[in-house]
């Protein structure tokens, strides 16, 4: 089955759910949309809920719900130049680029059903390289962490020739 595909009745394969980062990092004209996941083998967007949930003398609970921080590591990216990324990441790692021009858009779609257009989601993003180098003679790594920083919309995506087109919701 193709990664671009859902059979119906199946369990959906971690490959059903895709984000791709807007290689432009905000430059002008359409999104210019770079697929995650190359080299990496696990990778989730961790939501990091903050709920604090308190009981007070009267032996009542008090919930306070404050949302979420929500994060996504790229444990993987193996330095590749001519890589749509890769002369930003460098950037960033480098220069120790911060704020805005660290900022970009990521795009995440689940393919959850036979055809398209598919449920998907943009949202403002913040990209740093974590570290840069590896280990012995392997290949330069420069993991980097995404942090979700709002302006999320919501809206549906076809591909054409595997390439993303998103279009939001009214």
């Amino acid at each position: 089955m193709d990664q671009f595909e859902y059979k119906e009745g199946t369990t959906l394969s971690r490959s059903h759910l895709k984000h791709f980062i807007d290689s432009t990092f905000g430059g002008t004209g359409s999104p210019s949309w770079y697929r995650l996941g190359k080299n990496v083998e696990e990778a989730s967007v961790e939501l990091n809920p903050d709920v604090t949930n308190q009981k007070n003398i009267l032996d009542e609970n008090d919930i306070e719900d404050n949302g979420y921080s929500p994060e996504f590591d790229i444990p993987t990216y193996y330095a590749k130049p001519g890589d749509a990324i890769y002369d930003k990441i460098k950037e960033i790692a480098l220069k120790r680029l911060t704020g805005d021009e660290c900022k970009t858009t990521i795009l995440e779609v689940i393919i959850d059903k036979t055809t398209g257009p598919y449920d998907a989601y943009t949202e403002d993003v913040i990209i740093k390289p974590q570290s840069y180098g590896g280990v012995g003679q392997g290949k330069l790594n420069i993991p980097f962490n995404i942090t979700f920083v709002g302006n999320r919309k919501e809206g549906t995506v076809t591909f054409s020739n595997k390439v993303p087109t998103f279009t939001e919701a009214t």
